[in-house]
């Protein structure tokens, strides 16, 4: 994969979550592997040419694992690295997990380059379209449910 700190910053999103972080850090990665191990997020891998395409490694998520359209690259107690690219881009989402007053702080950070023309025409039907944002959204709100439900 790429060094992801290379990636041009695309954006950031947060949420708290009433729960410690080690508790976020499992409800995180469990529901990357649902998410992105579904059906849709397959196919959407092999029509787009990702790499890596398909789920592989050990279960639960660590390092060197993979889910269509992601290795993880890091895994660790306070940042979760998925990176992979595709036929229009190269892409890296970093997951930051701090300690807050609320329980734990969870930062979702998208890098990613997007090359020429027909990646410029994919960055606007995905980033400007704000279906990034939503999905990004969405899945932060999912882990904070697994999470806040293990933590209760």
């Amino acid at each position: 994969m790429t060094d992801y700190s290379a990636l041009p910053f695309v954006d950031q999103h947060a949420t708290t979550i009433a729960a410690e972080p080690d508790l976020v850090r499992v409800a995180l990665l469990a529901t990357l592997d649902r998410t992105f191990s579904r059906p849709a997020a397959a196919a959407y891998a092999r029509a787009v040419g990702c790499v890596p395409r398909e789920a592989s490694g050990p279960r639960p998520l660590e390092t060197g694992s993979t889910v269509p359209g992601f290795a993880i690259s890091a895994a660790g107690r306070h940042e979760v690295v998925l990176e992979g690219r595709h036929h229009f881009s190269a892409y890296a989402l970093v997951f930051l997990l701090d300690p807050d007053a609320g329980g734990t702080r969870l930062r979702a950070e998208t890098r990613a380059s997007f090359p020429g023309l027909t990646g410029g025409l994919y960055r606007v039907l995905v980033i400007g379209s704000r279906g990034h944002v939503l999905g990004t959204r969405r899945l932060l709100a999912a882990v904070r449910r697994r999470a806040e439900a293990g933590a209760g």
